[in-house]
């Protein structure tokens, strides 16, 4: 969930990734390597935050969904932030997610948002 260089590891699945975003929401543009969920899949939910809809242009936005089956994947990019960072990203997310550690693929860990309404 740190990486090496003290930094917080996030992996993001969605609107995280887009350069607009990023830039709305951290003031740059993100670094990041791609790597995978094991054990979820991918559903919709509807965005009723203007200011969020506003800054990714979206009404809908992926929403992880644990399954814990292994041949379920998500696809996404771990990106190194710092604590005020990570902070600034659970300001932009809504409600409905929640901030959880999760397993990577690649063999690590790091911060995801989740459904709010999944405990596990």
């Amino acid at each position: 969930m740190t990486s090496a260089d003290g930094f917080e590891l996030l992996f993001s699945y969605g609107t995280l990734q887009l350069e607009a975003v990023q830039v709305a929401t951290f003031g740059r543009k993100l670094s990041g390597k791609p790597d995978q969920l094991v054990g979820y899949r991918l559903d919709q939910i509807e965005i009723r935050d203007a200011e969020v809809v506003k800054t990714s242009a979206l009404t809908h936005h992926p929403m992880l969904v644990r399954t814990g089956q292994t041949a379920d994947k998500v696809a996404g990019t771990v990106f190194d932030l710092t604590s005020a960072e990570l902070a600034q990203a659970d300001s932009y997310e809504v409600a409905d997610y929640r901030r959880a550690r999760a397993a990577l693929a690649s063999g690590g860990s790091a911060w995801v948002y989740v459904d709010a309404r999944d405990d596990g």
